[in-house]
């Protein structure tokens, strides 16, 4: 296996390599984080069906601390409340972890993205999703799964966040992605939060373009290419990402990791940003 498969199979695994590992006598802990922005079945669908195996995942609760204004819409949980979360999945002192859901990893991302902040060492994004899982010709099962409660004990800081003032300063000095829509990051359109616009000196890079159109990761040499294109280059400048509230900018994050580049994650993103007034808000 090649250094770059090896630097993008800490990231990803596919169907295949999931099935073979979940035959294991310690299979990973497997979560299904579905979730997306203005919808609330994530658990319903979950209920329909999912991985066998699989424990449902809520983005809302378990993955974020309760919203504000001052610190964003889907802020940095306790790690006290994460680690009694990552127990209730099932997760293990030294085991793996998958996160899948039905979007390509976007919403999967946040679980992937906080476990290894929080000292996770082994944890991995289904590539596809339930979509390539189901395409491989897997089963899927009904209703609720309990897992052995876990014994994970979680530190934080194991990966790297910047604050507002953080994300400006990469702006200025660095690169600062902003992971949102390409029409959101111009000032088009502001469906949720309260100013539209972006960071200024942010370079626009949608979560969207990380994905082909069956929801699974380009391959690596274009995604070294998309990036390399918004001034990202393994082994160049330091690098952050912003979404809307965190969520969809920790899938960049997965993204850049995956081609061997380290980027911090600005939790607070848009939805902090634009509610200080403070902040200015560049457009187009």
């Amino acid at each position: 296996m090649s250094t770059q498969d090896e630097t993008r199979g800490r990231v990803l695994v596919d169907a295949d390599e999931l099935a073979r590992l979940l035959a294991d006598d310690e299979p990973p802990a497997l979560l299904d984080v579905r979730w997306a922005l203005g919808r609330t079945d994530g658990h319903e669908r979950y209920l329909a069906a999912h991985l066998p195996g699989a424990v449902y995942v809520d983005l809302d609760t378990e993955l974020a601390a309760p919203p504000s204004p001052a610190a964003g819409r889907h802020p940095l949980p306790d790690v006290t409340d994460l680690e009694r979360a990552a127990r209730r999945w099932g997760v293990r002192e030294g085991g793996a972890v998958v996160a899948y859901d039905d979007a390509g990893g976007t919403s999967a991302a946040r679980a992937w993205w906080l476990l290894r902040w929080a000292g996770v060492r082994d944890v991995r994004l289904l590539d596809g999703g339930l979509a390539a899982w189901v395409a491989a010709g897997y089963a899927v099962e009904p209703g609720d799964v309990t897992p052995e409660p876990g014994d994970v004990v979680l530190v934080p800081g194991a990966l790297a966040t910047v604050d507002a003032d953080g994300a400006a300063a990469l702006a200025a000095d660095g690169v600062l992605l902003d992971a949102r829509a390409a029409e959101r990051y111009a000032g088009d359109v502001e469906p949720v939060d309260p100013r539209a616009g972006h960071v200024p000196g942010a370079v626009s890079a949608p979560t969207a373009a990380n994905l082909d159109d069956a929801g699974r990761f380009l391959p690596a040499d274009a995604l070294r290419a998309r990036f390399a294109a918004a001034g990202v280059t393994p082994g160049g400048g330091p690098v952050g990402v912003y979404c809307g509230s965190g969520v969809t900018a920790a899938h960049e994050v997965a993204a850049l990791a995956s081609v061997g580049v380290d980027a911090a994650l600005y939790p607070g993103s848009w939805s902090q940003w634009s509610n200080d007034p403070s902040r200015p808000a560049a457009t187009a």
